[in-house]
């Protein structure tokens, strides 16, 4: 069976074309009594960005923190924050901020419309009901998260993604001005998951025509934004991240995202950076991309943390592996269909300690 998958319904991209959200927003209002929920990064809280929100009458922002990757009991509090403010349900939900932003709002957008809580619904295809109207504005470049069918979150056991055709974006903004500002190793660490998006999907098993297509051109990108100097590179980084989750979205991830999973859960490392200390250690399976991307370190000027594993407990590292191994399409994609015989419990804890 070939995958019949969810994408986007409308897409709108342009230098500006936040000031168009207004008029979006006005065809889902369904009377006088609707209103939106726009749950925007605090780091935004004092700036002009939440001036030039169009509220209307009735609607509301949650300002959400992301110092920490998303956990399911964030979402379950900003879901029941949600419901809340009125007897109905929101007419939309729109997430304005970098990846661990636009997963919250996938997630919270889902968990009003689903029974329990957003730990019961991480894995495949477990949602049964569809979301509510959302809405992704990135201000970051890089994720992916703004195209992807999956919330990636952290819950009690494990991190893993609310993957759900319901969990796609019914509307995504992409305006590069909003990326304005972004650190230089922020820029770099996002956008190395974009990279790294494409280089796991051009090398897996699961290659194919279409992902191969969205893969190649996503990674052309990434090269010249991050190996030459180019004054279109916001605008060639945001199509770069739309273009690699397109590129994973009929295809999949593969090691250094397992890896970085685990490193995620139990040392709070976000995506970004974990994905980027991972690879460097990854030449073994992809010693084109990692050169290449020693290569784009150097040209940045970025220093990667060294020896985050030194030291750490047993039962911590156990938990990572627990966490990596989960993930078995990843695996799957990186190593074929014996990929249990290649990366044993006893490897994966020799690349953790590498690190």
């Amino acid at each position: 069976m070939f995958r019949n998958f969810k994408m986007i319904s409308y897409i709108v991209f342009g230098r500006g074309c936040f000031n168009q959200l207004e008029s979006i927003l006005a065809e889902k209002r369904r009377d006088s009594d609707s209103f939106m929920v726009f749950l925007v990064d605090d780091v935004f809280e004092s700036s002009s960005l939440i001036k030039r929100i169009p509220l209307g009458s009735k609607d509301h922002i949650i300002s959400v923190n992301v110092d920490d990757e998303p956990k399911t009991v964030y979402v379950d509090e900003l879901a029941d924050k949600a419901r809340n403010f009125s007897s109905r349900l929101p007419d939309g939900i729109i997430g304005i901020g970098g990846g661990s932003t636009l997963d919250l709002a996938k997630a919270v957008s889902l968990m009003l419309t689903n029974p329990g809580s957003s730990a019961d619904y991480q894995g495949w295809d477990l949602i049964k009901n569809p979301a509510v109207y959302h809405v992704g504005i990135p201000t970051i470049s890089g994720t992916g998260a703004e195209v992807s069918r999956t919330t990636v979150l952290t819950g009690p056991e494990k991190k893993l993604g609310i993957n759900s055709d319901y969990t796609v974006f019914n509307q995504i903004v992409l305006d590069s001005e909003l990326t304005a500002g972004v650190s230089a190793d922020q820029h770099f660490y996002t956008g190395m998951d974009c990279y790294i998006h494409c280089v796991e999907s051009l090398t897996g098993t699961y290659l194919n025509a279409f992902s191969k297509s969205y893969g190649e051109k996503a990674l052309a990108l990434c090269r010249e934004v991050f190996l030459a100097s180019d004054e279109d590179s916001a605008d060639k980084l945001m199509m770069a991240s739309y273009l690699g989750g397109m590129s994973i979205a009929y295809s999949q991830v593969g090691v250094c995202h397992a890896l970085s999973y685990g490193l995620s859960f139990v040392l709070g490392i976000h995506h970004g950076i974990g994905n980027c200390i991972v690879f460097d250690y990854l030449e073994e399976f992809y010693p084109e991309g990692v050169r290449e991307f020693r290569r784009m370190l150097k040209k940045q000027d970025i220093k990667l943390p060294q020896n985050i594993t030194a030291g750490i407990e047993d039962s911590k590292l156990e938990k990572m592996v627990d966490v990596a191994l989960i993930l078995e399409p990843l695996w799957e994609n990186a190593l074929g269909p014996e990929w249990k015989r290649v990366m044993t419990r006893d490897r994966i804890k020799e690349l953790y300690q590498q690190m």
